[in-house]
């Protein structure tokens, strides 16, 4: 089970958020060949050929990462923009890499590359399971197992200010706190920031890089026009 599965929402509100995981079995006696490192830096090399909103090392971090800066402007601006570079040229040791996709037409077209690849690594697709299943279709093979979250007790649709909920779960290390997005929430309703600008800031807070930030300026602009 990967902690993704905790991002709360309808499955509908999954349609712009797919996150497409590589892992590499954890010796040779479990069946890893071959150089893990090698085919995860290549996973990622090609997931960066298909505009994903972020690539994240487990290890180092995601495209977008805090700033060392005290001053509260290194919060903003231009340094919000996705280093994929940087999470490329830190990959050291293999384990948990993911890419994170925005649309149904990128993520389908990434697994069915990953496929022909033949890259030797576990594939893990995290969204809806419809979103999941389409994926697999699309690249011919056959869905191997399910992993499914029941959700938060005492949450429903109708809990005031949920879409704090849905921005803080999109961390799954629970390094974007409530408080952080209600405060992200309040500057964009009063138009001291925008969906954007916030979604970015909130971005940088997640260790693992699977922060989808498209998902964030939609559930953003949502809280800016005063949707429930």
């Amino acid at each position: 089970m990967t902690n993704t599965l905790h991002r709360y929402g309808k499955a509908e509100s999954f349609v712009d958020d797919y996150i497409v995981f590589s892992l590499p079995a954890k010796s040779k006696a479990a069946g890893q060949s071959g150089d893990a490192l090698a085919a995860q830096k290549r996973f990622m090399q090609i997931a960066a050929e298909y505009s994903p909103c972020s690539l994240g090392d487990a290890l180092h971090g995601g495209s977008l990462r805090p700033t060392k800066s005290k001053s509260i402007f290194g919060h903003w601006g231009k340094r919000n923009k996705p280093n994929f570079k940087k999470v490329l040229e830190g990959m050291s040791k293999a384990g948990t890499m993911a890419a994170v996709f925005d649309s149904r037409e990128k993520a389908e077209a990434f697994v069915k590359r990953i496929k022909e690849e033949d890259l030797g690594l576990s594939v893990n697709i995290s969204s809806s399971i419809e979103n999941a299943k389409n994926a697999c279709a699309f690249a011919g093979i056959p869905r191997h197992s399910v992993a499914y979250s029941l959700g938060f007790e005492d949450v429903g649709d109708n809990t005031p200010g949920k879409q704090a909920i849905i921005l803080s779960t999109m961390c799954g290390h629970g390094m974007l706190s409530i408080n952080l997005a209600q405060k992200m929430m309040s500057f964009v309703r009063e138009n001291r920031r925008t969906p954007k600008e916030a979604a970015e800031t909130m971005a940088r807070f997640c260790s693992c890089g699977i922060f989808n930030t498209t998902r964030a300026r939609r559930i953003l602009e949502d809280v800016r026009i005063g949707v429930k």
